[in-house]
């Protein structure tokens, strides 16, 4: 019998990723990867390039379809089995309304502005009227700090800027799960604080996120936990001052002696 901690725990948890194996033809990408989030938690992923990471995030919404497994999230599962998929396209659907991703490329529509990029979503996905996917819009780009910039267009936005649009985008769907994908690999230092500024805001609004990154002062200072994953595996998990500074792993100690020299 599960005592109240655990009753507790199995409550909260809202996404369960069970044995996830991801193969290219040959080539096995990821590996029987399991892990399961809790409402509200922060989970940063770490590891070389390579690794799977990014791959293991797109399984998670389904842009990639895993090889083997399954994904539950809230009271939704969708799992594969022997590579056949075992839902209905609604689900995967459901799924996606459910969970925002921001990419390592902005991804934004070159013709639309800011406020139209945050409004489209909206009116497609959700059926919002124009007035309400604005108004909606609207509050969040002020939240990002982008309210001047509604009537701009891609191109007269930096790239700090264009990716704090990207994350409004993806928060006017109102996901119970947001996913990062390096959302500052592509931008100067000085302009990915900006970017992490905003991800740090919406970790202590209680966002649940999971958050691939090579943001070593992200990953300990924002991070409930941290998950170290090589060649397709995840080799070490556990609190950030754990894993950062004490690692027991010797494939993390080399990773992150290598991070750190940068």
């Amino acid at each position: 019998m599960l005592g109240d901690e655990a009753v507790t725990r199995a409550a909260e948890v809202h996404l369960v990723a069970s044995h996830i194996t991801k193969q290219f033809g040959a080539h096995t990408v990821l590996e029987d990867v399991s892990i399961d989030v809790t409402k509200g938690e922060v989970v940063s992923i770490i590891g070389p390039s390579g690794a799977g990471k990014s791959t293991f995030l797109r399984c998670i919404n389904f842009l990639e379809v895993p090889s083997e497994g399954s994904i539950s999230l809230d009271t939704l599962t969708i799992s594969v089995v022997n590579g056949k998929l075992q839902n209905a396209g609604k689900d995967l659907a459901t799924l996606r309304r459910k969970v925002g991703m921001v990419f390592q490329s902005f991804n934004l529509f070159p013709h639309l502005t800011a406020l139209r990029n945050v409004t489209l979503p909206q009116e497609r996905v959700l059926g919002r009227s124009r007035h309400e996917a604005e108004e909606r819009a609207m509050d969040l780009l002020r939240r990002v700090g982008l309210e001047s910039k509604a009537q701009s267009y891609p191109s007269q936005c930096s790239g700090g800027q264009q990716q704090r649009v990207a994350i409004a985008r993806a928060l006017a769907l109102d996901p119970l799960l947001m996913l990062f994908d390096e959302p500052t690999s592509a931008l100067d230092p000085e302009v990915g604080t900006e970017v992490l500024a905003v991800m740090r805001q919406l970790a202590e609004e209680g966002m649940t996120m999971l958050v691939v990154t090579h943001e070593m002062r992200f990953a300990q200072n924002v991070s409930d936990r941290v998950l170290v994953m090589v060649d397709g595996r995840i080799i070490e998990a556990g609190e950030p001052g754990l894993v950062l500074t004490a690692p027991q792993k010797e494939r993390t100690q080399q990773f992150l002696k290598a991070v750190l020299r940068q």
